[in-house]
C-alpha cells in the first residue's frame, strides 16, 4: 500500500508542458544528442534527471518500485491522478513513456546542482560586498520565566536563532509590563564543547512582572509575543506553628560531624541507626618529605615509605663531605637520621651527582625510602647539606586523627527494614565546600526533631526511608579546614616522579566525584583527567579507584529501596541530573532519560526549587535547572550518572550557593565555596528545605506507583 507524501499536487501540475514551467523546464527540440524531447521535456541519454510524471495507473507504479526505480515522491492530486517523480536517463525515460506515462515536469538535472550551489555563493558574496547580511534567521524562545526576589522581579529568558554557525548574531530581547513600561536587553551566545546550543543573559532586574517579550535578531529574524511564565511556580506546604529548625550555627570538620551523627543516633535511638561504610579511607596523613640541597641549585626530594604520622615525621637526612680522597659514596642508617657520605675523587674533593645520590638512597633503603632529583637539578654536583628534618606538611592540631577514617551515614525512619522508598543525600564530596555537610545535617536534624509534633514530618518518616552521608570526603575535607581551604581532592597521592614534589602537595589527590563508571574518562568522556595526577578533576588510576566513590555506591547497591538521590555540592545555584557527560567529538551525551522522566525531573526540580525559595526568596535560574551535560559541563565519571544509569535511582545535583543580586552595584555576585556564616547559615535552612521536599517528591511517586 503506498501512501501520498504530499495532500495535493494539482498546483505543481497545472502549469506543465508549457512556455511558462520555468528553468527547469528545456523547450522542445533542444535535446541533448542521443537525447528524447517529449511534451517539450529532454533528457539526455546517459545523463540523470528528476522528472515529474503522470502514470496511467497505479499497477506501473507498484511495478517501477519493484524494479528498484529511483522513485522520490509519489502520490495522487486532487483529481485522482497517478503522480511520481523519478530520477532517471534518457534511456528509462523513453522506456518509460513508451509505457504510457506522460512527463509533466523536468524539476532538475543533475548538474543544475552545482549550478545552483555557485549561484548562492555568488549571491552571498554580493550581499557582503553590498554591505549586507545574510537573511533573515528564524528565532524561538527556549523558555522565558519572571520571579520575585527581595522584593524585585527579575527575568531571564532562552532564545535560540537558527543561524547556528554564525557567531556574530546578536540577538535582542524586549519586555513589556502591564502597565505598558518596555525595554529591552542584549543576549549572548552560548556555545559549549564548540557547538552552538541558544542566547542567553543573567537574569535582569524590571521594575513590575513581565506580562509580554519578543525577541529579534540581527540578521532580521523575530518571534512571536511571548507571555513569560512564573518560575518555578511550585511551593512548599506552609510550616506548622513550632516547626523547629535552625540547628547548625558553625562550620563544621569531619570531627564535629562525627560528633554530631553520634549524639543524634543516642538522642533518637527509635528513629536512627549509624552505617559505618565499608571502605575505610586513607586518613588525614602523607608521607615525609624533605629538600636534601637548595631547589633553587641543586637538591634531592627524599621521601618515606611510610606515612609520616607512623615514624618519618621528624627522621633527619645529610650530606657530609667524608674529608679523605678517593672515597665511594656511602649511605647510613641510625638514631633517625640518614646520613650520605659523598664520593670524592683522588683530590679529595666532592664528585658525587644529584642523580648518584637518589639511587643510593634508594637502592640502600628502599624500604624506608625513595629519592628523586628535584626538577631542575638533573646531572648537578650534590652539595653538602643537612641536616634537614623530613615532614608530612600536615598542620592540623593534635586533636585531628591521622589514622583510616571510617565514613558514617544516617539512616533516618520509622520503617527502616526496605520496605519503603528509599532517599539519599550525600554531601562534601569536594573537601572544599564547607557548607555542604550543613546542609544534610540540617535536614536531618529537623526530620528528627520535628517527628513528634509535626503530622507532615511524621508521614514522611512513616513512608520515607532516608539516607544520610554528611561527608563523603572526610581527608580532603581535614585537608581544606587545616591546611588548604580550596583542597578539591581527597589525600590519596598517585603521583610519580618529579609531580611527588612538595611543592605540589595542594594539588595531589583525586576527585570523588570524577571516580565512577559510568560515561568516565577512561570510556573516553569529556570533563576529567586520566593522565594528570595534578589536575583538579585527576579521576584516579582507574574506576572506583578510591574508598570514597566505592563508599557511595556501595551503600545504594547494598539498600536497593533507594530510588531518588541528591549529591549536595557548591557553589554557584545549580539543580541538574543526567546526563551529566558527553564524549568528543560531536558531543555525544550519555542516553538521555526518556520523556516520562524528563517530566518528572523538570517536575521534581520545580517543586524543590519553589521549596529553597521559600526559604529567603532565593531562586535558582531557570538556565541553571536541568542535565549537568547542558547547564554546567561534561563531568566524566560523577557519581548522579552513576546512581542514575547503573541503579536506577532519580539522581539530582545540588549546587548550594546562588549568586547574590547586588542592588547598589546591579550585578549579580559569587558567593564561594567558604563564605561568611551567615551567608553559609543560611544556604543550609534553605537547602534543607529542598531535601525535605525530595522526600515529598519520593513518597508521592511511590503512592502513584502503587
Amino acid at each position: 500500500m503506498f501512501k501520498p507524501r504530499w495532500g495535493s499536487v494539482a498546483a505543481a501540475v497545472t502549469l506543465v508542458c508549457t512556455a511558462t514551467l520555468g528553468a527547469g523546464v528545456v523547450p522542445a527540440g533542444a535535446a541533448p544528442p542521443g537525447g528524447t524531447a517529449t511534451a517539450g521535456i529532454t533528457v539526455g541519454a546517459d545523463e540523470l534527471a528528476l522528472v515529474r510524471f503522470e502514470l496511467p495507473d497505479q499497477t506501473l507504479l507498484h511495478q517501477l518500485v519493484a524494479d528498484g526505480a529511483d522513485v522520490a515522491a509519489h502520490g495522487r492530486d486532487a483529481e485522482g491522478r497517478v503522480i511520481a517523480d523519478l530520477v532517471l536517463d534518457g534511456r528509462r525515460f523513453d522506456q518509460l513513456v513508451a509505457r504510457g506515462a506522460v512527463p509533466l515536469q523536468l524539476v532538475q538535472r543533475e548538474q543544475d546542482a552545482a549550478r545552483h550551489y555557485q549561484q548562492s555563493v555568488a549571491t552571498a558574496r554580493a550581499k557582503t560586498g553590498a554591505g549586507q547580511r545574510a537573511a533573515a534567521d528564524t528565532l524561538q524562545f527556549l523558555s522565558a520565566y519572571w520571579w520575585v526576589t527581595d522584593g524585585r522581579t527579575f527575568l531571564e529568558t532562552r532564545v535560540a536563532t537558527t543561524a547556528v554557525f554564525d557567531p556574530e548574531v546578536e540577538i535582542t530581547v524586549t519586555w513589556r509590563t502591564a502597565d505598558g513600561t518596555t525595554g529591552s536587553f542584549p543576549l549572548q551566545r552560548f556555545e559549549d564543547a564548540g557547538e552552538y546550543q541558544y542566547h542567553v543573559a543573567e537574569p535582569v532586574a524590571l521594575p513590575a512582572r513581565p506580562v509580554q517579550v519578543t525577541a529579534a535578531s540581527s540578521l532580521g529574524g523575530t518571534t512571536r509575543p511571548v507571555t513569560p511564565a512564573a518560575w518555578p511556580g511550585a511551593s512548599p506546604p506552609e510550616l506548622p506553628e513550632g516547626y523547629q529548625r535552625d540547628f547548625v550555627d558553625a562550620y563544621m570538620t569531619p570531627i564535629d560531624v562525627k560528633a554530631r551523627i553520634a549524639r543524634l543516633a543516642r538522642q533518637y535511638p527509635e528513629l536512627v541507626e549509624v552505617i559505618d561504610l565499608p571502605h575505610r579511607t586513607q586518613g588525614y596523613r602523607r608521607t615525609a618529605t624533605a629538600y636534601l640541597g637548595d631547589p633553587a641549585s641543586a637538591a634531592v626530594v627524599v621521601e618515606s615509605v611510610a606515612f609520616g604520622d607512623q615514624g618519618p615525621n621528624g627522621w633527619q637526612i645529610r650530606t657530609v663531605d667524608p674529608g679523605a680522597p678517593n672515597r665511594p659514596a656511602q649511605a647510613t642508617w641510625r638514631d633517625r637520621v640518614l646520613t650520605v657520605s659523598l664520593a670524592t675523587d683522588a683530590t679529595g674533593a666532592v664528585v658525587s651527582t644529584t642523580d648518584e645520590v637518589a639511587a643510593l638512597i634508594e637502592a640502600r633503603f628502599p624500604q624506608r625510602f625513595s629519592a628523586f632529583v628535584e626538577d631542575g637539578s638533573a646531572g648537578r654536583p650534590m652539595p653538602v647539606a643537612g641536616p634537614v628534618r623530613m615532614s608530612d606538611g600536615l598542620d592540623a592540631p593534635a586533636g585531628v586523627p591521622h589514622r583510616p577514617w571510617t565514613v558514617q551515614a544516617l539512616r533516618i525512619g520509622v520503617h527502616r527494614d526496605g520496605s519503603r522508598v528509599g532517599v539519599l543525600a550525600y554531601s562534601q564530596e569536594h573537601a572544599r565546600e564547607w557548607a555542604t555537610p550543613l546542609v544534610t545535617l540540617e535536614f536531618a536534624e529537623r526530620l528528627l526533631a520535628n517527628h513528634a509534633t509535626d503530622p507532615e514530618t511524621r508521614s514522611l518518616l512513616e513512608n520515607v526511608d532516608v539516607f544520610v552521608i554528611p561527608v563523603v570526603n572526610p581527608d580532603g575535607a581535614n585537608y581544606a579546614f587545616n591546611d588548604a581551604s580550596f583542597q578539591r581532592k581527597n589525600l590519596v597521592n598517585h603521583c610519580t616522579g618529579i609531580q611527588r614534589d612538595p611543592r605540589y602537595a595542594d594539588s595531589w589527590g583525586v576527585d570523588v566525584n570524577r571516580n565512577y563508571t559510568v560515561g568516565s574518562v577512561f570510556d573516553g568522556y569529556v570533563g576529567a583527567s586520566a593522565t594528570n595526577c595534578l589536575s583538579n578533576t585527576y579521576a584516579g588510576t582507574g574506576e572506583l579507584s578510591e574508598a570514597e566513590s566505592g563508599n557511595v555506591v556501595a551503600l545504594a547497591k547494598a539498600h536497593p529501596n533507594i530510588r531518588f538521590g541528591m549529591n549536595v555540592h557548591s557553589y554557584g545555584g545549580y539543580f541538574m541530573w543526567p546526563p551529566g557527560a558527553y564524549a568528543m567529538p560531536g558531543r555525544i551525551t550519555l542516553p538521555r532519560p526518556s520523556p516520562e522522566e524528563t517530566a518528572m525531573f523538570q517536575a521534581s526540580a520545580k517543586r524543590i526549587v519553589g521549596a529553597i525559595a521559600s526559604s529567603r526568596g532565593t531562586v535558582t535560574w531557570p538556565s541553571r535547572t536541568g542535565p549537568v551535560a547542558d547547564v554546567l559541563y561534561s563531568a566524566a565519571g560523577n557519581s548522579a550518572d552513576q546512581l542514575y544509569y547503573d541503579l536506577g535511582i532519580y539522581a539530582w545535583n545540588f549546587e548550594v550557593g546562588n549568586d547574590r543580586w547586588n542592588a547598589e552595584t546591579g550585578q549579580w555576585e559569587a558567593v564561594g565555596f567558604q563564605p561568611p556564616f551567615p551567608e553559609a547559615h543560611a544556604e543550609s535552612q534553605e537547602y534543607a528545605a529542598g531535601l525535605v521536599e525530595l522526600l515529598r517528591v519520593a513518597r508521592d511517586h511511590q503512592a502513584a506507583a502503587r
